[in-house]
């Protein structure tokens, strides 16, 4: 394993470099006192992993880091700190990314040999030609290799992830680091706040790096901007699909259904970001536009099991859309099967009381106490008839 290391500190390098030799099977690259130097080096040489302090006189450890591992994702980073609490608080790190000064040869071999077990489970996923991977962002955030299953990837902060979310809606633009300030850190203290930013962009490059023939996140002086390379975000496939829906009829039905099919639950539905919040209610309102068509569409077909279904599932999905429970009423009502009318209507009623504090519209109540009253006179009438 190739080693290099950076502290400004000569003894505190002379220290580590002297714990790894008597370690074995570690070849030391270099050992740099100066950052700038030791930048130039990390990124000519092949290494491992690059033991770097966190305080360095000319960068910030964790902006190095960062910018280390955007060329070389493969790449481990293991921060060495005299501060307790603020590596493990500010910088949100797992036991594998820091060293305690100063450092014990025990603590050491233990944290090389976790480095060689995460060596041997990421490895960069070998991409075939025109490899495709899909990212799924309707529902829950997941990544999905061609003919592959889903894989829920693992984020080590939710910081991370909201801001590898926040990057890919805005994919091959630049967005600038005051930008991520705000949005993810509003309220922190100024004198942190770029190491919290740092940090997180270094984890999204880590977790990223096993899909590195796919992501390249780029830094530059004001933001960062993140590339994509064969990958397919269903978001983007259904609003491409969509746009392009011709008439509905018995030949395009079908068209309609797959186009649908992309939408597998609300965008981001699971993540509370206030920033999503205008996107999936833009994309809720489309499919629920065209759901409601295609159901009418299998009720002018004589095809009432599937137009129940797809009602049925804007009920769910959409509770506050009053027409897919009027429409279903009206198919039970048809079917004479009185019980389930009465029950969809008070499935609407106490939806509309609960989230809204409102009744049905007046047409709704109208109809509805028009074929209560139908009911009772056609049972009435049949009950004179015995």
């Amino acid at each position: 394993m190739k080693a290099i290391l950076v502290d400004d500190e000569q003894l505190a390098l002379d220290y580590l470099q002297r714990l790894l030799e008597k370690m074995g099977g570690i070849q030391v690259q270099g050992a740099y006192t100066n950052s700038v130097t030791a930048k130039k080096h990390i990124l000519q040489q092949e290494v491992d992993v690059v033991f770097l302090d966190i305080h360095l006189p000319e960068i910030n450890g964790i902006e190095l880091a960062e910018k280390i591992i955007e060329a070389k994702p493969e790449a481990t980073i293991v921060f060495t700190t005299a501060y307790d609490n603020y590596a493990v608080q500010a910088f949100e790190l797992n036991a594998i990314d820091y060293l305690m000064k100063p450092i014990q040869l025990n603590r050491l071999e233990t944290t090389m040999e976790r480095i060689k077990q995460l060596n041997g489970l990421k490895r960069p996923i070998e991409a075939s030609k025109h490899q495709f991977l899909r990212v799924h962002v309707f529902g829950n955030l997941s990544f999905q290799l061609v003919d592959g299953e889903k894989e829920i990837v693992t984020w080590r902060t939710k910081k991370g992830m909201e801001t590898f979310l926040y990057l890919i809606l805005h994919r091959e633009q630049l967005v600038s680091k005051a930008t991520l300030i705000e949005l993810l850190w509003p309220d922190a203290n100024p004198d942190k706040v770029y190491t919290h930013l740092y940090t997180t962009i270094y984890h999204v490059r880590k977790t990223l790096s096993k899909y590195n023939n796919h992501f390249k996140l780029k830094n530059k002086a004001e933001g960062y901007i993140l590339r994509t390379k064969d990958v397919l975000l269903d978001v983007e496939q259904w609003k491409d699909k969509i746009e392009t829906l011709p008439s509905l009829s018995d030949k395009t039905i079908q068209m309609y259904e797959d186009a649908m099919a992309i939408y597998t639950g609300g965008y981001l539905q699971d993540y509370d970001y206030l920033w999503a919040e205008g996107e999936r209610y833009k994309y809720e309102q489309q499919w629920v536009e065209i759901a409601l068509q295609i159901a009418a569409f299998y009720v002018r077909q004589g095809k009432l099991i599937e137009a129940k279904q797809w009602y049925t599932r804007i009920c769910a999905d959409a509770p506050l859309v009053e027409e897919a429970y009027f429409a279903l009423m009206k198919i039970f009502a048809a079917e004479k099967d009185h019980v389930s009318v009465h029950r969809q209507y008070q499935i609407l009623e106490n939806v509309l009381y609960e989230e809204l504090d409102v009744a049905p519209s007046d047409e709704v109540q109208k109809w509805y106490l028009h074929s209560c009253t139908s009911t009772n006179e056609g049972i009435l009438h049949n009950t004179s008839k015995r």
